[in-house]
């Protein structure tokens, strides 16, 4: 379905119309209105946004850097296919970076913060009977984000955000193929939380949440193996 140019929203002041367009793709990309496989036609993103293909163009680009956007010869660009090694790249990335800043914001994490960690894992729980991976992924992203926002280091939660980022488009099917593994994982994310709550060491939190990530992947990567 072509770009609703109605639902075009105004640049925000400051952005030039390739950082405009950037975002515009971007948010579309990653709630899935523009799905892996979709065609991004140039001409019909730019006269949604009203301005020319030139901007477009840049934007396009630098999703393409981001490797959200695949670019053919003679075809076009179009949102990327899931691709399992770059998963699997991604998902190893983001479980050694998301165990360092979970396990250094530890000491930092204060009451208030595991009641909303806890909050968050209960909501998950009571979504398993009536499983939305949308949904679901969302309310996870939100968990593990309130157990290290608090990583001192400000650079290690740059790069666990780039690495969610990237992932964006493909998590939800994740949680699509391996729906058991969401319940496994409410379980883990209540190990995680008893860790931190009784000031268990750093190593001990670090290797829970990066092990939390790997069974995750694990559990992909069996039921790909297992589909006919």
């Amino acid at each position: 379905m072509a770009p609703n140019a109605t639902e075009t929203q105004q640049p925000d002041a400051g952005l030039s119309k390739a950082q405009t367009a950037y975002h515009w793709i971007k948010e579309r990309i990653s709630t899935q209105e523009f799905a892996p496989g979709y065609r991004l036609v140039l001409s019909t993103i730019a006269t949604a946004l009203d301005m020319s293909v030139v901007p477009v163009r840049e934007a396009i680009r630098q999703l393409e850097a981001e490797g959200l956007v695949t670019f053919t010869r003679n075809v076009g660009a179009h949102v990327s296919m899931v691709d399992e090694s770059r998963y699997q790249d991604s998902m190893e990335s983001l479980g050694i970076l998301e165990g360092a800043a979970t396990a250094l914001a530890a000491p930092h994490v204060e009451a208030e913060d595991l009641v909303r960690a806890k909050e968050l894992n209960a909501r998950m729980a009571a979504s398993l009977d009536d499983f939305d991976p949308h949904v679901f992924t969302e309310t996870n992203h939100a968990f593990h984000r309130v157990l290290f926002d608090r990583c001192p280091n400000a650079r290690l939660n740059e790069l666990v955000d780039a690495e969610w980022e990237r992932l964006g488009h493909l998590r939800d099917s994740t949680f699509t193929f391996v729906p058991d593994r969401a319940r496994e994982s409410v379980a883990e994310h209540d190990q995680i939380i008893d860790l931190i709550e009784s000031g268990a060491p750093a190593h001990q939190i670090e290797q829970a949440a990066r092990e939390h990530r790997t069974n995750t992947l694990r559990s992909y990567i069996k039921s790909q193996k297992e589909t006919p």
